[in-house]
């Protein structure tokens, strides 16, 4: 069975790694980037590579976009619109769901939105996975093809939810990097060696903890929880860490104390 043709617009790191998961799943893949020079490799593998946006859209049925941000792309397609007329254009670029929502109106064509959960080299492998909503049709039209890049989750024909889910994953991420930095510094302020800290205590434990975030509140009483936050700040502050890596805690401490928490300091929480 042919392969379906495929463009690939922006050739960052992310979009490399889409574009050469493509070509090893035998696609003709065509290449685009607004700096010249990149994806030299993609070509050597047998990309072939654009004069302009224009001619990248109209060489494929299928365009997927992952460039720096919206306000990016919008610049890359301003020209091409009507080259995209009739083709899917399936845009894996981060950014907020009334992005989202405007670039698929602004598409005269089948448009589906995305958000990659994976780092670039994860793409093609077990780990990652990509979330997409906007049109139904496109979507299972061209699954397989996307399910080369990583498990596919289709949201629904609002083209926005992608980039909520995309950006509600990314928030509990940061959140835990928030905490893992403030985590690794009490520790190092001990004399521990923030990897072996990391490797053997802290990262098993996150694991592990992983398995009851449906029911902690249930499991762990408030009372005691505001203790313990109320320690890590004490600690924190006898150890000379850097208060700003406390901010982490004030969302958690200010929902175990209750609502009339809304609108106190931690500082103000913990002399309640």
């Amino acid at each position: 069975m042919s392969k379906t043709d495929v463009t690939v617009l922006g050739l960052g790191s992310m979009g490399h790694a889409l574009a050469a998961a493509f070509l090893a799943n035998g696609h003709r893949v065509t290449v685009w980037n607004r700096t010249p020079g990149k994806g030299d490799d993609l070509v050597a593998q047998g990309a072939i590579r654009a004069q302009g946006p224009k001619e990248a859209v109209q060489a494929s049925p299928v365009v997927v976009a992952c460039v720096l941000d919206y306000p990016t792309l919008h610049g890359v397609l301003d020209g091409s619109w009507d080259a995209l007329a009739g083709r899917t254009l399936i845009n894996l670029t981060n950014g907020t769901p009334a992005q989202a929502r405007e670039t698929a109106k602004l598409h005269d064509g089948e448009y589906v939105d995305g958000g990659i959960m994976a780092v670039p080299p994860m793409i093609g492998g077990p780990s990652a996975f990509v979330l997409y909503s906007g049109s139904r049709a496109a979507f299972e039209r061209y699954e397989d093809i996307l399910g080369e890049l990583g498990a596919t989750h289709f949201l629904g024909e609002d083209a926005g939810m992608a980039a909520l889910i995309d950006l509600a994953l990314l928030s509990g991420m940061y959140g835990m990097f928030g905490g893992v930095a403030h985590s690794v510094a009490l520790a190092a302020s001990g004399g521990l060696d923030p990897a072996e800290f990391t490797t053997s205590l802290l990262a098993p434990w996150l694991v592990a903890m992983t398995g009851v975030l449906n029911s902690i509140t249930d499991d762990s009483p408030a009372d005691m929880q505001v203790i313990a936050f109320g320690n890590i700040v004490a600690a924190s502050n006898d150890q000379g860490v850097d208060p700003e890596l406390l901010s982490h805690l004030t969302t958690p401490f200010r929902q175990m104390i209750g609502p009339d928490a809304a609108g106190l300091t931690l500082e103000e929480m913990l002399n309640r």
